[in-house]
C-alpha cells in the first residue's frame, strides 16, 4: 500500500455542490420574491467569481466575499438588500439541503477508511461543511476536517497545506495523496507542497502543461486500483 493518508476535497469531489448550490439559491431568491432566472444566476455567478478572485489575491477578507455577494448582485438590478441577512439564510439552506453524493462516494470512502487515514481539505465555510458532511453520511469516515475559514488560508496556498501537514500525526508527504476535482486548488496545492495528487476529471478537460497530476481518473471508483 503506497499511500496511507488520503486528503479529499469535498465540493464536487465527494458532494455534488453544484446541485445543492442551485437548489439553495433558487429557494433563497424565491423567499425574497425573485424568480431565479438564467439571467440572475449568471449575474450572481459573475459577482461571486470576481469576489472570490479578489479574496484569493489577498485584496479583500473572506467576510467581505460572503457578506456582500448578494447585495452586490442585487445592486446591479437596482435593488438594495441586506447582504449579511441573505448570506445567513443561504448558509442555512445550503446546510439543510439534500446532500447529494457524487457517484461512488459512499462506497469508496467506506472501503478506503478500513485501510487508510481519510481527511477532508476544503475551501468551504466551517459550520456549513461539517453539517453537510454529517447529513451526507460521510462524516464518520474521516479522521479530521480542515477548512479554509478555520485555518485562515485557502487551497492552493502553501500555508493551507503546511497547516494540514502539521496537524496530522505522523504525516509523511510521500505516503499522502491529494484527491480533488480542481486543478487550480487541489492539484496545484498538492504540487506546491510536494504531495502526490489525483485529479478527478469527470468532463475530459485538458490540463495546462504547468499543472500535471500524478494520477488522473474520471470517477471516484477508479481510486481503488491506485492502491
Amino acid at each position: 500500500m503506497r499511500y496511507k493518508i488520503l486528503l479529499f476535497d469535498l465540493d464536487d469531489t465527494l458532494l455534488d455542490f453544484g446541485a445543492n448550490e442551485k437548489d439553495s439559491l433558487t429557494k433563497l431568491f424565491q423567499q425574497y420574491g425573485y424568480a431565479f432566472s438564467d439571467e440572475l444566476i449568471q449575474l450572481y455567478n459573475s459577482v461571486n467569481k470576481q469576489l472570490w478572485a479578489e479574496y484569493e489575491n489577498g485584496n479583500i477578507a473572506l467576510d467581505v466575499v460572503l457578506n456582500s455577494r448578494f447585495s452586490e448582485t442585487m445592486s446591479k438590478m437596482g435593488k438594495v438588500v441586506d447582504g449579511l441577512e441573505w448570506e445567513n439564510l443561504y448558509r442555512e439552506l445550503l446546510g439543510d439541503g439534500t446532500q447529494l453524493l457524487m457517484e461512488g462516494a459512499l462506497d469508496v470512502c467506506q472501503r478506503l477508511s478500513a485501510t487508510h487515514r481519510l481527511f477532508v481539505i476544503t475551501n468551504g465555510i466551517t459550520r456549513t461543511q461539517f453539517k453537510r458532511l454529517k447529513q451526507s453520511g460521510l462524516y464518520d469516515f474521516f479522521e479530521d476536517i480542515f477548512d479554509s475559514q478555520s485555518i485562515g488560508y485557502q487551497k492552493p496556498s502553501i500555508e493551507f497545506f503546511d497547516y494540514v501537514m502539521n496537524h496530522i500525526s505522523n504525516f509523511n508527504r510521500k505516503e499522502a495523496l491529494v484527491i480533488g476535482d480542481s486543478l487550480n486548488t487541489d492539484i496545484k496545492g498538492g504540487l506546491l507542497s510536494g504531495i502526490d495528487t489525483c485529479w478527478i476529471n469527470r468532463t475530459a478537460q485538458k490540463s495546462p502543461a504547468e499543472i500535471k497530476s500524478t494520477y488522473t481518473i474520471s470517477s471516484l471508483t477508479e481510486l481503488i486500483p491506485i492502491y
